[in-house]
C-alpha cells in the first residue's frame, strides 16, 4: 500500500517557477516508478513525467521537455516536479502516481494516486 499527498502548487505568472512534490508512505516506494499527471479544466488527465525506481531514468511529454524536471530522493520517500518558464496552458491540477512496473505514460498503469495540487498559471 502506497498513500501520496501532493503540495507546492499555486498562483503563478506565465515565466514563473514552481516545485511539487509528492510524498509517499508505504515500505515500498522504492519500488515504484512515479509519475506526474496533470488535468485541466474539461480535458482528459494527460501524462506529464516519470522517472524510474532502479535507475532514475526520466520520461517527459514533449511539451514539458527543457521547462519541467522530476526527481526523487528515495531516502525521503519524495519524488519532485521543478516547473519552469510556466505557461498558461500548463494551468491545471497535478496529479502524483506511482505504478510497480517500469515507469511508463499510461495512466491505468498506475495503482495509487494522490489528491493533486492546482497550479494556476496567470499571463
Amino acid at each position: 500500500q502506497v498513500q501520496l499527498v501532493e503540495s507546492g502548487g499555486g498562483l503563478v505568472q506565465a515565466g514563473g517557477s514552481l516545485r511539487l512534490s509528492c510524498a509517499a508512505s508505504g515500505r515500498t516506494f522504492r519500488a515504484y516508478a512515479m509519475g506526474w499527471f496533470r488535468q485541466a479544466p474539461g480535458k482528459e488527465r494527460e501524462f506529464v513525467a516519470a522517472i524510474s525506481w532502479s535507475d532514475g531514468r526520466t520520461y517527459y511529454t514533449d511539451s514539458v521537455k527543457g521547462r519541467f524536471t522530476i526527481s526523487r530522493d528515495n531516502a525521503k520517500n519524495t519524488v519532485y516536479l521543478q516547473l519552469n518558464s510556466l505557461k498558461p496552458e500548463d494551468t491545471a491540477v497535478y496529479y502524483c502516481g506511482a505504478t510497480p512496473g517500469i515507469a511508463v505514460a499510461d495512466g491505468s498503469r498506475y495503482d495509487y494516486w494522490g489528491q493533486g495540487t492546482q497550479v494556476t498559471v496567470s499571463s
